[in-house]
């Protein structure tokens, strides 16, 4: 058996100093130093094996990060962890004080393929491992050919098609070596809720955009528009997940879903919960009223869909403790969880086939604020996102 820990961290626009991502948005060097050294404290905190990371502009910040992140382990291990002779050395708690630096730790970038020129940048996605990667990481972002999904009016006429050529953002897939296991790893920063407003041509900014013009069904259109698009794109994930899942590797899922577990967007990722029992049921191909699946027929749905599924981390954390909610987002008053770990059952204690179970799970949104309060922390700076962690003990293979 084998600890092993992995965690996904929105830093929320990370790039160098002076550096425009958005339109006047920008790090004075004094800001990108307070920003490097708060991100360092919290990867060190974390220690994590695996850390899915989201809202990375370009790779050389994010390194610094993890450089910063080393040197101040290293200073802690010396002041905190005893040393050989030390009669007590073998104490858990010293194992679990003990930083372990990212030295020969492997890195996956996956820059934006909308990135653009400055006050237009886009941000990526990266994957930091201390295993390193078992083969080399792949990045979907470009739909060749594009997707087309096609519509129906209830009435059954025509109701046109949504077209899908790219993916707002990048999905990162890397295979991780762990513990004897290869475990497949999607990194993935979904469409946010923001409205996505078109602008006429030769317009300097889409109407609906105008706030002193306020136009409620033309915001409404706005989210309409980013929802759809975040369901889509939720369900090319869904497909890469199957595939994986078909093929026998355990999945993990993590990153900013922007959406509850319950949301459509989630549901599309993780797949159906099956039924309690399909025999009640009547038989898609039914020819009388009482025409229903057999017992045998109705375990082999179950098995059918329990075996593409994925499991939230956090919930099932829930439903071992007494702990009863978890946060990653506040804004406009509302805590929710928008970031999410999802495995897949070969993480769960009582399937067969397992190869590790979840022991805990952690957050860190101690730095949360929506900006209600006038004594909130400033945190301007800091990632407006909680991070989170799944600790898992591993069995090894064979």
């Amino acid at each position: 058996m084998a600890d092993f820990t992995i965690a996904s961290f929105n830093v929320k626009n990370l790039i160098a100093a002076e550096q425009e991502y958005y339109r006047f948005e920008r790090y004075t060097a004094e800001e990108h130093a307070w920003k490097e050294d708060w991100l360092a404290d919290q990867l060190m905190t974390l220690n994590a094996d695996v850390v899915c990371f989201q809202e990375i502009f370009d790779e050389a910040p994010l390194r610094a990060v993890i450089d910063e992140a080393d040197a101040r382990g290293r200073v802690l291990n010396d002041a905190v962890v005893p040393g050989p002779e030390a009669p007590y050395r073998k104490k858990a708690i010293f194992r679990k004080l003990r930083y372990a630096p990212y030295d020969g730790a492997g890195l996956a970038f996956a820059r934006n393929a909308n990135d653009g020129e400055p006050g237009k940048r886009r941000p990526g996605v990266a994957v930091l491992s201390r295993f390193g990667f078992a083969e080399e990481p792949v990045i979907v972002q470009d739909i060749l050919p594009a997707i087309e999904i096609p519509f129906r009016e209830l009435t059954g006429e025509d109701g046109g098609v949504y077209r899908l050529s790219r993916l707002s953002r990048p999905i990162l897939m890397v295979r991780v070596p762990v513990n004897g296991h290869i475990v497949t790893i999607f990194n993935v920063h979904m469409k946010s809720k923001l409205g996505e407003f078109l602008k006429p041509e030769g317009a300097e900014f889409a109407p609906a955009e105008n706030l002193l013009d306020y136009n409620p069904v033309g915001r409404a259109l706005g989210s309409l528009r980013a929802g759809l698009r975040r369901m889509a794109e939720a369900w090319v994930l869904r497909g890469l997940v199957v595939k994986e899942l078909e093929a026998g590797h355990p999945v993990m899922v993590l990153g900013d879903l922007n959406d509850g577990e319950h949301a459509v967007s989630s549901e599309i990722i993780a797949g159906e919960r099956p039924f309690v029992n399909y025999a009640w049921m009547r038989r898609h191909d039914a020819q009388s009223e009482n025409d229903r699946y057999t017992p045998e027929e109705a375990a082999r749905i179950t098995e059918s869909i329990e075996r593409v599924r994925l499991h939230s981390a956090e919930k099932l954390f829930v439903q071992k403790s007494a702990r009863d909610m978890v946060y990653t987002s506040a804004f406009g008053g509302v805590y929710e969880s928008i970031d999410q770990i999802l495995v897949s059952r070969h993480f769960l204690h009582d399937y067969e086939r397992t190869i590790g179970e979840m022991e805990y799970f952690s957050v860190l949104n101690d730095h949360l604020t929506d900006g209600a309060h006038p004594e909130a922390p400033y945190n301007k700076l800091a990632s407006d996102h909680g991070q989170i962690m799944a600790h898992f003990r591993m069995r090894r293979r064979g």
